[in-house]
């Protein structure tokens, strides 16, 4: 009798990664609108030819499978080809933020070993200061591709006017496709690297609990580079089969426009982009009656805010995403019909994750108590890039542990209380004090600092500092403002700024923050 092994079809054959999830779209609805971007409207199959000859001209030079590609773009067409072309030919693409500056950019540069940049044209001369940083030989480089033209850097669409064949790369599901860097606590972002089994495992829960299908038309305004647009909602979409419209940035009333001009079902924002709309002046003028599906997370939705949203949209179904990237970043999700109900909560585990709340020894605590939250299932990442002692403490009892505290309720809804680590979360960006901190530090008059957040009716969370000037020297606040603002993209400087003669500690010299909350939350209503 032949056994199982020694009939196992070849890896192509049952491969389902994200090289493929495009072309498969690209055959089911070749003519569908797959993407629109400014003047732009490319069908499936129109999108895939590109991607595919992209992929080739990647290829044609010199960029293999694993070699890592930094993304340093806003919201584009570019930036959408580049990340479905790399993962055709089985390299891994490095999406980052557009705000930081180029010291933070080389630290990316060099800790993922990246062998080529693509660059939107208003960001290159933060790239060259990059490489420069990273002491990076640009002549070395496989690829430094613009997206638009900049003297010195080969037009991105250069790659996709490629004759050549693209190759066939082999694949496995397990491959790392994206290295996603990730503030956390620590004053260097680390880099969760994600596979296609992960991914997909992800997209399966988005579409099926957050209720998404092929008939959606979304407006992706949010940054590509985070995992909650790109991995939430463009690639869903393509997955399904939907309508993407991309948008650069945002703003309030190009979205609104959009949504009245486009017919658009399907909106993610974070609180901020939400509460933004719901105070333009065009909200009740444009007609938003196609939106059916809402959805928001990177930060909790106000109460008050989320009854107006359900007030003046009340055909929109709402949706709560909460997670973060090493989850892909999808853990739980809070639906429709307990928006009300569990106005507050961050949802139930979905459907391809187990989450628990647990003590300090890790085991389970009783519904009600506070605890971290934890974990497991395809979702998770496959670790830390080149940092086994932080993936295997992520890692420690075979749960994922989010640094986050919270709760559940009896019925396993889950809600956040705090987070155990120290991260500032100010309009959907993250913010690791630690790293603000350190900057501030290195101001010569400065003993000692603390940064946290504080709650705000904006940006959620505000990046506070309470600092202890060395004995005999004087700092003003706007002295440290222009002095983060050399060191630190613009959304971790902090937005508020107190002298004081003294922080807070307990008997073994631990700084209390809780108490500095607490001290320094008026500062928001005081402006």
């Amino acid at each position: 009798m032949t056994s199982v092994a020694s009939s196992t079809p070849p890896a192509r054959a049952r491969r389902h990664g994200l090289a493929d999830l495009l072309a498969r779209s690209a055959v089911r609805t070749p003519d569908k609108t797959a993407v629109v971007f400014g003047e732009l409207r490319q069908s499936f199959a129109e999108l895939d030819a590109l991607v595919t000859r992209t992929a080739a001209g990647f290829a044609a030079r010199g960029v293999a499978k694993g070699d890592r590609i930094v993304l340093l773009a806003r919201n584009s067409h570019g930036f959408a080809v580049a990340y479905f072309a790399l993962a055709r030919i089985g390299a891994v693409s490095v999406p980052v933020n557009f705000m930081l500056t180029p010291p933070e950019v080389a630290y990316v540069l060099t800790h993922s070993g990246a062998v080529g940049v693509v660059a939107g044209a208003d960001l290159v001369v933060t790239a060259d200061a990059a490489l420069a940083e990273a002491g990076l030989d640009v002549t070395a480089l496989k690829v430094r591709a613009v997206i638009g033209e900049t003297e010195g850097w080969e037009p991105f669409a250069a790659l996709g006017a490629s004759d050549a064949a693209c190759p066939e790369v082999d694949l496995d599901d397990d491959d790392p496709v994206q290295i996603m860097y990730t503030s956390g606590t620590e004053s260097r972002p680390k880099g969760a690297v994600m596979t296609s089994r992960n991914l997909l495992a992800q997209y399966t829960t988005a579409i099926v609990d957050g209720g998404m299908s092929a008939d959606d038309v979304e407006i992706h305004a949010l940054p590509l580079y985070h995992c909650a647009q790109l991995h939430c909602f463009l690639t869903p979409d393509v997955y399904l089969g939907a309508t993407s419209i991309i948008l650069p940035a945002p703003d309030a009333a190009t979205i609104l426009a959009t949504v009245e001009a486009e017919r658009v079902t399907k909106l993610f924002c974070p609180p901020t982009v939400w509460i933004a709309l719901l105070r333009h002046p065009d909200f009740d003028t444009r007609d938003l009656s196609s939106l059916r599906k809402g959805y928001y997370g990177a930060a909790a939705m106000p109460v008050e805010v989320l009854a107006e949203l359900r007030r003046r949209l009340p055909q929109l179904a709402l949706y709560n995403f909460y997670g973060q990237t090493e989850m892909s970043p999808v853990a739980t999700i809070l639906g429709p019909a307990d928006q009300e109900r569990k106005a507050g909560s961050a949802g139930r585990a979905g459907l391809n994750v187990e989450t628990r709340v647990v003590d300090d020894n890790d085991e389970p605590v009783p519904a009600g108590v506070v605890g971290e939250i934890v974990h497991r299932g395809p979702h998770t990442m496959l670790g830390y890039w080149n940092d086994p002692d932080r993936t295997a403490e992520a890692f420690r009892n075979q749960w994922f542990h989010s640094g986050d505290l919270g709760v559940l309720d009896d019925e396993g809804y889950l809600t956040i209380v705090d987070r155990k680590k120290d991260m500032v979360k100010t309009g959907g960006e993250n913010v690791a004090g630690r790293e603000v901190e350190e900057v501030i530090h290195a101001h010569p008059a400065v003993a000692e600092a603390a940064v946290f957040g504080i709650t705000h009716p904006y940006w959620i969370e505000a990046v506070t500092a309470v600092i202890v000037p060395k004995p005999g020297e004087k700092i003003e606040p706007d002295e440290i403002t222009a002095h983060c603002r050399e060191h630190l993209a613009g959304f971790k400087v902090p937005k508020y700024v107190v002298i004081t003669e003294a922080l807070p500690k307990n008997p073994s010299g631990k700084i209390l923050k809780r108490e500095l909350r607490d001290a320094y939350a008026h500062l928001a209503h005081t402006e």
